[in-house]
């Protein structure tokens, strides 16, 4: 089912979550602890990072070596893993930086193959790779650009042109915002010029940037309605779990954290500031439900304790 078909049939707000593949060579089953974890509390579908490659050096005794990876593939395969076996929607991330338009359109077609019918489409961090486009190909530069070409699969235009009976898809395509605005805009207003083009280019809904201050994203919210977009917005959340993430998450993210969190985490010992976080949460979810929002998206990785907690806290 689309997100836009679970948000307008929900008798109740809904919670949906985000997790991250393992790095290459990694262990699966920490991530499927979490899917299992989560899977209890019935959300309606669960987003799954994608990762373009990065370049990476390396000393050895013949010199400086350079090598081009990706650091966390599996983005296709895990999707098909949670809608088949635990029969909940994945929504697989679609960058811009790191793939052709080629690439790009393959892998839609797999993504069709395999009746997942919801994208994010996103432009991706810059990881200072650029790769080379061989000859004859493209890329798409902005995630306007990439949604564009994922409503023109839905209107049955492929990269090469006058295919014999080409199907439509029918991706329901989400987009990233910003409530604090995206830290390479000059201002608020820019950026939600820039989101309502990628509305206008065909994306159905809108999954936000995490934030902790609920008056940030009523304010955004209220922006964007004066702006004249219309599609669902939905909130992303994420819980403060380690005292680390108080730097962490602003220089990774470019999101403020609130001094009162701040300062109430700062002055306690390491192992309470989960429950810190879970509390803050609490008040966050209660507030935003109480003020209307459909649904809230959680980021939470591979790491489904602060969830349970913040579940059982609520009562949910």
């Amino acid at each position: 089912m689309k997100v836009t078909e679970h948000l307008d049939k929900a008798k109740n707000p809904l919670i949906s979550f985000e997790i991250i593949p393992p790095k290459r060579g990694g262990d699966i089953q920490g991530l499927l602890k979490a899917v299992d974890d989560v899977s209890k509390y019935n959300p309606p579908f669960i987003d799954i990072t994608s990762h373009a490659a990065v370049e990476l050096y390396s000393e050895t005794p013949e010199g400086i070596k350079r090598k081009v990876i990706r650091k966390r593939p599996g983005t296709l395969g895990i999707c098909a893993l949670i809608q088949n076996k635990y029969k909940i929607d994945a929504v697989p991330h679609i960058l811009c930086r790191g793939f052709t338009r080629e690439e790009t359109e393959d892998f839609l077609i797999e993504l069709q193959y395999l009746q997942i019918e919801n994208v994010l489409a996103i432009r991706g961090d810059d990881s200072g790779y650029e790769k080379p486009l061989p000859r004859g190909r493209s890329a798409n530069k902005d995630a306007r650009e990439l949604v564009r070409q994922i409503n023109n699969m839905n209107n049955g235009r492929y990269l090469e042109e006058n295919l014999i009976d080409a199907h439509s898809s029918d991706f329901c395509i989400g987009v990233a915002a910003y409530p604090e605005k995206h830290f390479e805009a000059p201002n608020l207003d820019f950026d939600i010029r820039f989101l309502k083009e990628k509305i206008e280019a065909g994306a159905d809904y809108i999954v936000t940037q995490m934030f902790f201050d609920n008056r940030v994203f009523f304010d955004f919210q209220d922006k964007c309605r004066k702006a004249g977009i219309k599609v669902p917005i939905i909130p992303g959340l994420k819980i403060v779990s380690h005292k680390n993430q108080l730097n962490n998450i602003p220089r990774h993210f470019y999101v403020d954290i609130p001094a009162e969190l701040t300062d109430e985490i700062m002055c306690e010992k390491d192992e309470h500031t989960i429950e810190i976080g879970v509390n803050w949460s609490a008040r966050q979810v209660t507030d935003l439900f109480n003020n209307g929002v459909p649904a809230i998206h959680f980021y939470i990785m591979q790491n489904s304790s602060p969830i349970n907690m913040l579940m059982k806290k609520l009562n949910l």
